[in-house]
C-alpha cells in the first residue's frame, strides 16, 4: 500500500480549511494557507483549538503562513477556499506553480474537478477531496479520481484518508458528487414547502426530526452549511443537470440577497 501523503498543506482559512488541517494533526505537520494576516490569526486559533480536541490530534503540528512559497516542500496541497469556479481556478493555478512536485486536491462540493483541471492548468495531479462540515466529526470523504492523474496519486489520497480515520469512497466526477445531488433536492423542497403552505420552519424541521429520525431538520441543515454556499451549490448542480429539483428557491435566494446566510451571519431559516 502507499505511503499517506507526510507533508500536507491546505489554503484556505474557514470552517473546511481549518478542520481538514486539525484533521491533518493526526499524521504530522500541516501547513495553512491563509490570505491575510488577520485570517491567518484566526484559522491558526480555529486549527489547534479543534486539534486539541482529536484523539490523535496535535496543535502544535499547525503551521499558519501568508506566503504561497511556504508550500513548496508539501507533498499534498488541498484548495479549501469559497465554492466559485474562477477563484479556484486562479488558486490552483498558483498553487500548481508554486508547488510543482506536489499533488493537488479540492475540497468543492458542487463543481467538477475536471473543469478545475482543466481551467488550472494541472488536470493530470489534481484530484477531488470532498470533506464534510464538521471535518472533525464527520467521517466520509467523497474521493474524485478522474481519468488521467498520474501514478500513485489515488493510492496516496486514500492512504491519507485512512490514516486520518476518514472513509473515502470513490465517486464520479459529476456536479455534487453523490451526496449533495441527492441531498440538495430534498433541502430545497423543504424551503419550498415552507413558501408553498406557510408552515414555520421549526415545524417542518420538527416534522422529520420526530419522523424520519434526522438529527438535524432540513432547514437548519442548510442554516449550517450557509445559505450562500447552498445557493452556489444548487446553481452548479442546475447547470449542469437542468433539473427544477435543483433550481435553488426563491426564498434561499431572497435571503442570500439580504446577506442572511444562516448560522455564520445570525440569521436564516433561524436566528442565531
Amino acid at each position: 500500500m502507499s505511503d499517506a501523503y507526510s507533508t500536507p498543506a491546505v489554503a484556505g482559512s474557514g470552517a473546511i480549511a481549518c478542520g481538514l488541517a486539525a484533521c491533518a494533526t493526526a499524521t504530522g505537520p500541516v501547513r495553512l494557507l491563509a490570505r491575510s494576516d488577520a485570517s491567518a490569526w484566526r484559522a491558526e486559533e480555529q486549527a489547534q483549538s479543534q486539534a486539541a480536541k482529536l484523539p490523535d490530534g496535535d496543535p502544535s503540528r499547525v503551521k499558519v503562513t501568508t506566503q504561497i512559497d511556504d508550500l513548496a516542500g508539501c507533498d499534498v496541497v488541498v484548495e479549501a477556499i469559497v465554492e466559485d469556479l474562477q477563484t479556484k481556478i486562479e488558486l490552483l493555478a498558483r498553487l500548481g506553480a508554486a508547488c510543482p512536485d506536489a499533488d493537488l486536491a479540492s475540497t468543492t462540493s458542487a463543481l467538477r474537478i475536471g473543469e478545475l483541471g482543466e481551467g488550472s492548468g494541472h488536470a493530470d495531479r489534481l484530484f477531488g477531496l470532498h470533506v464534510f462540515n464538521p471535518v472533525t466529526r464527520m467521517e466520509l470523504v467523497e474521493l474524485c479520481l478522474p481519468d488521467g492523474l498520474r501514478d500513485g496519486i489515488g493510492a496516496r489520497a486514500k492512504a491519507w484518508c485512512d490514516a486520518m480515520a476518514k472513509t473515502a469512497i470513490e465517486v464520479p466526477d459529476q456536479s455534487g458528487f453523490v451526496v449533495n445531488r441527492l441531498l440538495f433536492p430534498y433541502l430545497f423542497d423543504a424551503v419550498r414547502l415552507i413558501e408553498s403552505t406557510g408552515m414555520s420552519a421549526a415545524d417542518v424541521d420538527a416534522c422529520m426530526k420526530a419522523g424520519a429520525a434526522h438529527p438535524m431538520g432540513p432547514l437548519a441543515l442548510l442554516d449550517f452549511v450557509g445559505l450562500d454556499v447552498s445557493m452556489a451549490i444548487g446553481e452548479a448542480l442546475h447547470d449542469e443537470t437542468g433539473l427544477p429539483a435543483h433550481e435553488p428557491p426563491q426564498l434561499l435566494r431572497a435571503y442570500v440577497a439580504e446577506r442572511k446566510f444562516g448560522r455564520k451571519s445570525g440569521e436564516g431559516f433561524f436566528t442565531y
